[in-house]
């Protein structure tokens, strides 16, 4: 638990007053069965109005004094919660912004969004319950019992025998439902998976008729969670009956022999009252005890969670300052290169060598799987490749600063992802201080000008993930995006699909006739749209199985023609459609 005391030193101060106060409120609250019992022995049977006036007084000052140290050390232990926690959400967020594809895949986004969530919310929680119970419970626990003695040796001797009974009840208890807590926990990462698989995918789910498997499969899942909460639920309710049965033993006990005391002399009634207040009050506390213990191991199961994301390192490091460019008129050239995804035995790229030179239009296709997208992926460095180098402007990718590697190329993902905002707002994440004359160019380059004009102007307001609009306008939104950064290379992989081809047409006409100084990758399945590129990247199965213009390709390459030939006809049918 080091790491989590450092998110605690900047509340130190909250982190001390917390449990003082909590102390201050435990010792008010052992003095109270004390008073009531001078109030019994004394005030009661003497009439004696000034005595009980006085000792009321007494009381109320007790309470007063307790409730304002409780609501104070309340505001501290929320204070250092809420703000240590509000710090460690924020460092694992830039964490996880921090790792490449690699550690993102490793882990999966639903994981990561339950530990940024539900763990910290867990370990937020254990710490306003430590600040607040962990020294008060154990003292009122201990100081009851003490209190007990100076009252009278032999009747206190119950409570040597029933504290240990309901410790045993109480952490026997609890070490039985530790264990099934962080069943559950593992088992709301999966409800939090299919949640998010749904909600993204409902149109998907809906197209083909799946709602009510998927219903199954979560009322499966939400099931087995339900029983282990039912489960831990039965074991946690044992906890009371027991407890209050043990209780009520040693408070028979007590009256048992407060009595023959009380008949001999030797107590008085207010003491016998006394006794059995100091009980319940030790009961009240070891059930706070046991919760707050639980509360401790759900917040540490959720605790090292979020360690187990802190202490993953991205294994991709770049250097706080790039190498000098080399005189180079090759942009972007792979020598040798080979890339295995995380877990995987099949390498999905092997041995790829070519060069591109500045300015060229790069057509990249294959067949589904032959690593087209993955590729691509090497150039802006969102992998590492596994063999051999990648080089852009003649130096390694590697030798690049990220500021640097991310200035240089500007990437249109196979899923255009659009945020909640403004149109222009979105387009401005390529470039953020872009003049609307730039977005405008851009947007013309991206053939989504007459969006703009549909829809109202640059301040129409776009829906979480684009809901408000096709896939073909959220793919020349997002082209948009990447034009207006005016990079140096500029990669789309396969970020056109959604486009009718004379719309693809355009678009390829535009970026090659406005983006003259740009390398641009085309990443595709359709012939038709890489056809013109200045060179053409054939892929099979992670092998580079030819190279060259379309031409050439279509003589030499079998995969290549093979691609054409199976997309001629229906081309032909949809131009002639």
């Amino acid at each position: 638990m080091k790491e989590l005391t450092f998110y605690l030193k900047k509340y130190k101060k909250e982190s001390i007053l917390a449990p003082l106060f909590k102390m201050i409120e435990a010792i008010f609250e052992l003095f109270v069965p004390l008073v009531i019992s001078g109030i019994i022995d004394t005030g009661i049977p003497n009439s004696d109005k000034g005595y009980l006036l006085k000792m009321g007084g007494v009381l109320f000052a007790l309470a007063a004094v307790g409730l304002a140290s409780s609501v104070t050390a309340q505001y501290f232990a929320a204070k250092a919660a809420i703000g240590s926690a509000a710090d460690m959400r924020n460092d694992l967020f830039r964490h996880i912004n921090s790792f490449s594809y690699t550690e993102i895949d490793s882990f999966g986004t639903s994981t990561l969004i339950t530990r940024l969530t539900n763990d910290v919310n867990q370990v937020q929680t254990g710490i306003n319950m430590v600040l607040r119970l962990f020294l008060r419970s154990p003292f009122i626990v201990f100081g009851a019992m003490i209190m007990a003695f100076t009252i009278n040796v032999k009747a206190a001797l119950v409570f040597t025998a029933a504290i240990p009974l309901l410790f045993a009840v109480v952490f026997g208890i609890m070490f039985l439902s530790i264990p099934v807590y962080k069943k559950i926990q593992s088992k709301l990462d999966k409800i939090t998976l299919l949640t998010r698989e749904n909600l993204s995918g409902v149109r998907v789910i809906r197209a083909f008729n799946r709602e009510e498997k998927e219903k199954q499969e979560f009322g499966e899942t939400t099931d087995e969670l339900q029983k282990l909460q039912i489960f831990v639920g039965r074991i946690s309710a044992l906890l009371n009956p027991v407890t209050y049965v043990i209780l009520n033993l040693a408070i028979a006990a007590l009256i048992w022999k407060g009595a023959i005391s009380v008949n001999s002399g030797v107590l008085t009634q207010g003491a016998v009252v006394a006794l059995v207040n100091y009980m319940s009050q030790i009961l009240v506390e070891l059930i706070k005890l046991s919760n707050l213990i639980v509360t401790i191991n759900k917040a540490s199961a959720g605790f090292k969670r979020i360690r187990s994301v802190m202490i993953v390192s991205t294994k991709m490091e770049f250097p706080e300052k790039s190498a000098e460019k080399k005189d180079s008129d090759c942009a972007v050239e792979f020598d040798n290169v080979s890339f295995c995804y995380e877990r995987s035995k099949e390498p999905s790229l092997e041995n790829i060598s070519f060069r591109i030179r500045k300015g060229m239009t790069v057509g990249v296709i294959g067949a589904t799987g032959s690593g087209k997208s993955t590729l691509v992926n090497l150039i802006p460095r969102f992998y590492d490749c596994t063999g051999g180098e990648v080089k852009l402007f003649g130096n390694g990718v590697k030798s690049y600063s990220k500021d640097d590697l991310n200035a240089l190329t500007a990437v249109v993902p196979q899923k255009s992802v659009l945020f909640k905002g403004t149109l222009k707002d979105n387009i401005r994440w390529g470039k953020e201080d872009a003049a609307d004359s730039e977005i405008m160019e851009a947007a013309k380059i991206a053939q989504c000008d007459d969006i703009i004009k549909v829809k109202g102007g640059l301040d129409f307001e776009i829906e979480q993930d684009g809901r408000n609009l096709s896939g073909g306008q959220k793919q020349r939104i997002a082209i948009a995006r990447a034009i207006v950064k005016s990079a140096e290379i500029l990669i789309l992989d396969d970020s056109m699909s959604a486009l009718d081809f004379a719309t693809d047409a355009r678009l390829r006409k535009a970026i090659k006739e406005n983006t003259q100084n740009t390398t641009v990758f085309i990443v595709s399945q359709r012939a038709s749209t890489v056809k013109n590129a200045d060179i053409i990247i054939v892929l099979d199965d992670g092998r580079l199985a030819g190279i060259g213009t379309d031409e050439e390709l279509f003589r030499s390459c079998e995969e290549y023609r093979e691609i054409c030939l199976s997309q001629l006809s229906g081309e032909e049918a949809e131009k002639n459609g």
